[in-house]
């Protein structure tokens, strides 16, 4: 078991090699990263072939950079830092969107999962920020055969740049999840038999608390009918049909969210949530993610409060919109 940063680097460094086409590079943060390319070398005034740039401390200029290559064309650009340091390019990155330009953001630490850092490092609003930018896909993936599709989504859309938001902290693997399931932006990791009561879903590292919840729920109830959702993806989620996206939140199922970053905008999609609406601390990441509730525990607390909240009434999903309603 790998952090997804670290699945990410294996992925990415098997992209190049088939990919000549693809340059890398780090704000100053290659070991953290994990971008180097180990088929390549720097790309210097000396060493012009090379396909990996040390931009540095300067994350809008790498950015900006990024887009001048992918507008010259002939170059996949993909340049990196923590996901809280977004802040500094995301003028570059929305330029990116607007332009069209396929630039792959690959973004580690992602969560208050950092840790020891603290609040200047620990994302909060950043994936909802990134989520609102039009012509963005933004992408956290819960494991390695998710960070494998990820990677496949990023690169086939040539006319859309990509945040990849990857974890400091472990990810197992996770029964269930796969390559192709990132294509739908979120779908089903573990059914229960016949139509659920309760639907848990989470993106990235929290996938695995909504399983661990799922079994707490089923220790005290066996009857509960629980499905288990990884969505890695909310935009190419919303490019699903109707009929697809209520096969995942169905009408009569209680939907619970679970990211560790803010709970605005999973109202869409949720009917409760666990998640995080102020800063971070300071402290080993899993210390970090108990002090502020965000545990399998609180995920199956959430559940049976709403599950008795809907109890004795019907549950309409949220995702049940009338044709031709606009967001």
């Amino acid at each position: 078991n790998e952090a997804t940063r670290a699945y990410s680097g294996h992925v990415l460094n098997a992209v190049a090699e088939a990919v000549p086409e693809l340059m890398s590079g780090s704000a100053d943060l290659t070991p953290s990263n994990k971008t180097w390319l180990k088929c390549s070398h720097d790309f210097q005034h000396a060493t012009p072939d090379g396909r990996y740039i040390r931009f540095g401390v300067r994350e809008h200029g790498m950015a900006a950079v990024c887009n001048g290559m992918a507008s010259y064309g002939g170059v996949i650009p993909a340049c990196a830092t923590f996901l809280t340091f977004v802040g500094y390019a995301l003028g570059a990155i929305r330029m990116s969107a607007l332009s069209h330009f396929r630039v792959l953001y690959i973004m580690t630490h992602d969560s208050i999962g950092v840790g020891e850092d603290g609040p200047t490092h620990q994302p909060i609003e950043t994936l909802m920020h990134c989520r609102t930018i039009p012509n963005l896909l933004v992408l956290r993936p819960c494991d390695g055969a998710e960070t494998a599709g990820a990677y496949e989504v990023a690169l086939q859309n040539a006319h859309t740049p990509s945040v990849l938001a990857f974890s400091r902290q472990t990810a197992p693997r996770i029964s269930g999840a796969s390559r192709e399931g990132v294509h739908k932006g979120a779908y089903i990791v573990d059914a229960c038999e016949g139509s659920p009561q309760l639907v848990l879903v989470g993106t990235g590292t929290e996938v695995l608390l909504c399983v661990k919840a799922k079994e707490i729920l089923l220790k005290e109830d066996a009857s509960l009918r629980i499905n288990v959702v990884s969505m890695p993806c909310w935009e190419l989620f919303e490019a699903q049909t109707r009929e697809y996206q209520l096969s995942v939140f169905p009408n009569g199922a209680v939907t619970i969210s679970c990211e560790a970053a803010t709970t605005i905008g999973w109202e869409r999609y949720a009917h409760g949530s666990v998640g995080i609406n102020t800063f971070g601390m300071s402290g080993k990441g899993a210390d970090v993610y108990k002090h502020f509730d965000i545990t399998e525990s609180a995920v199956a607390r959430q559940a049976q409060i709403y599950l008795k909240h809907y109890s004795g009434s019907s549950v309409e999903s949220r995702v049940n919109r009338p044709e031709g309603a606009r967001l």
